[in-house]
């Protein structure tokens, strides 16, 4: 199967299983009109988000890694009357596309854009005391994922779903000698889900119109 194929699919998918979605549809259009870079989700993965912040029954949400707010937009749609979910960027422009995204779609009210280094961010979280959350999903540089995760388990509770996109790099995980920096720091989340006690973790590895790569998932246990 080539990448051709795995597109093919994935439009067969949104076609039977995803309703055309305008809403979404004008959310990519305004990240491309807006140079952002096309790493969003695609649909079905986002629609996979949606659906596993609702089987989670999630109320708070923390994605790290907002770009133009595709993904965010995906989460928030799931929340009960009352869910928030917050959202950390360390682009001021992609926030700013975000937010103009958020609103048009009406969360506005449900979704926080913070800007700056996803570290400080988190360390703000903790002193505000915003957590526990409920649902995590790690979506940003990659090479943090290691730090990203042991954020997780400061602002989690037993139960909570942490999700972390991007992990199987095109099949480079398998190589321990890798020099991307990436990769490392895909295998350096295996390593922490993988021996960490608090993690019960699996991964998946996907195809489809955002090429070979992967989802990391995990429940923080007691």
């Amino acid at each position: 199967m080539n990448h051709m194929i795995w597109q093919d699919v994935d439009e067969f998918i949104g076609m039977n299983l995803l309703k055309r979605d305008h809403g979404m549809e004008r959310v990519l259009a305004a990240n491309h009109a807006a140079a952002l870079p096309a790493i969003d989700v695609s649909a079905p993965q986002g629609k996979f988000l949606n659906l596993m912040v609702r089987l989670s029954g999630a109320r708070l949400v923390l994605e790290i890694g907002t770009l133009g707010g595709y993904s965010t937009i995906w989460m928030a749609r799931a929340l009960p009357r009352g869910g928030r979910l917050i959202s950390l960027e360390y682009d001021a422009m992609h926030a700013t596309v975000a937010r103009e995204n958020i609103a048009a779609a009406g969360l506005a009210d449900t979704v926080e854009v913070r800007v700056g280094r996803a570290i400080d961010s988190l360390a703000q979280l903790q002193g505000e005391g915003l957590y526990p959350f409920d649902f995590i999903f790690i979506d940003a540089d990659k090479p943090s994922n290691a730090a990203y995760l042991d954020w997780a388990l400061r602002l989690s509770r037993p139960g909570t779903v942490v999700i972390v996109d991007n992990v199987i790099r095109n099949g480079a995980i398998t190589d321990p000698l890798s020099g991307d920096r990436s990769v490392r720091g895909s295998r350096d989340a295996f390593e922490i889900l993988g021996s960490n006690p608090r993690f019960s973790a699996t991964a998946l590895q996907t195809v489809g119109s955002k090429g070979y790569d992967g989802f990391a998932m995990a429940i923080v246990e007691g």
